[in-house]
């Protein structure tokens, strides 16, 4: 968990700003939901391994002995726990507004959420999530909607060449019938596949052979992940057949192909669909029922943000299944990413005044300058000028003038800082 000081904390909410003017473009709205969640939804089965990472609160009113009582039982010590995510607190909040909401809902949360994780550099304990979401709509509208506006936001930001890597849960499920693994071992082997970009097949085939994975299976799938592919074929029915075995269920590639049409659509102007179909992208949520996708940029070898659908969550707290699907940014990764700060406040001054000049003249000055749109700050005179002038420059000030006691405020020398 971190400060963030004035220029660092000024950066952020510019780049925040961005994120939201682009995504209200596209038609979403922002809501807003608390930091705690109840204990048994954070911990309902559906987070996955960020359940294990959640921050538990203790139950109000316990004793010591209470808590001896219950040392051995976190469900029995705890009844809230800080949101890990924003997709669990956006189910429950549907599904207690769904009368007050319209029929397909477009949701924004930019919000922080908490992790106990092991900080490294890119994951922190607390880091904010820039979600979209569309609730009511199962069609592939949704999805291509989606990576439409986080495609337009990355470009609004300085980052224009992202590729959205996508797959279907339902596709890797089929595949892994197809060769042969049973249901029951599926989840271990998708944890291994999950790995392929780390271990490559070689290394995929030996795990899931050590965690004692059916052999003719393993075998078989080996083989196809050994194969040729044309990695570099353009977005489509062709490529999404090429890249998996034979038999895929036509729905779900006029599903996945659907996706790529809209957003082509939407972005007429390039030669190549900035979208890919990746057979092995898994994301680990267990609550991904179909699409799954991932935000990738050529400047970094890792994700910038992903989402997927999760027709299934709502119904658990709704008692009936509600189509639901979205997309997340790492914020914290596009700010590292972010160099400069090109869109820095405008016209920003610091008036650098002799000790004699009384409040009267520089609250005038100053409030002149604020009603012509700029940022102001006061400083009175030092010996050496240079330091305050490098500070002002450091929290985002562009110029900067002398104010001398009588002084006519339109006689005012604007200079530059650089």
């Amino acid at each position: 968990m971190r400060d963030f000081l004035p220029a660092e904390k000024a950066r952020r909410e510019r780049v925040l700003a961005v994120i939201r003017d682009r995504y209200r473009a596209h038609g979403f709205d922002e809501i807003e939901t608390p930091v705690m969640e109840e204990y048994s939804r954070l911990h309902a089965g559906i987070g996955g391994d960020n359940e294990k990472l959640a921050f538990n609160v203790l139950a109000r009113g316990l004793d010591a002995d209470a808590i001896r009582a219950a040392a051995d039982d976190p469900a029995a010590l705890t009844d809230l726990g800080l949101r890990y995510d924003l997709t669990v607190p956006l189910a429950r909040f549907y599904a207690s507004h769904r009368g007050e909401l319209p029929g397909v809902f477009r949701a924004i949360q930019i919000a922080p959420v908490w992790r106990a994780e092991r900080p490294q550099k890119g994951r922190y304990r607390q880091f904010v999530q820039c979600d979209i979401d569309i609730i009511g709509d199962a069609t592939a509208r949704a999805e291509a909607e989606l990576i439409a506006a986080t495609l337009d936001t990355l470009d609004a930001l300085g980052l224009e060449g992202g590729v959205v890597r996508v797959n279907d849960r339902r596709v890797l499920e089929w595949m892994l019938s197809s060769f042969g693994f049973v249901e029951d071992e599926r989840p271990r082997v998708l944890i291994t596949i999950d790995k392929l970009d780390k271990i490559g097949p070689d290394g995929v085939v030996r795990e899931l052979a050590e965690r004692g994975a059916a052999a003719a299976a393993v075998e078989a799938f080996g083989e196809f992940l050994r194969r040729t592919s044309d990695a570099d074929a353009p977005f489509g029915e062709q490529q999404i057949r090429g890249a998996l075995p034979d038999g895929v269920p036509d729905e779900i590639v006029a599903h996945l192909t659907g996706i790529g049409d809209a957003v082509a659509a939407a972005r007429p102007g390039e030669s190549r669909i900035p979208v890919v179909f990746d057979p092995f992208l898994v994301r680990g949520m267990g609550y991904y029922t179909g699409t799954i996708f991932e935000l990738a940029h050529p400047s970094v070898g890792y994700s910038l943000g992903g989402g997927g659908r999760y027709d299934g969550m709502i119904g658990r707290f709704l008692g009936q299944d509600v189509p639901a699907v979205g997309f997340s940014i790492g914020f914290e990764r596009i700010v590292d990413l972010l160099e400069g700060d090109a869109d820095a406040a405008g016209r920003a001054i610091v008036l650098v005044h002799d000790r004699d000049v009384t409040v009267a003249e520089l609250v005038a000055v100053k409030a002149s300058l604020v009603a012509e749109g700029a940022r102001v700050r006061l400083e009175q005179r030092p010996k050496n000028l240079k330091p305050l002038l490098e500070r002002a420059a450091a929290d985002g000030y562009t110029a900067f003038a002398f104010v001398a006691a009588g002084a006519d405020p339109s006689d005012l020398e604007v200079k530059p800082l650089a």
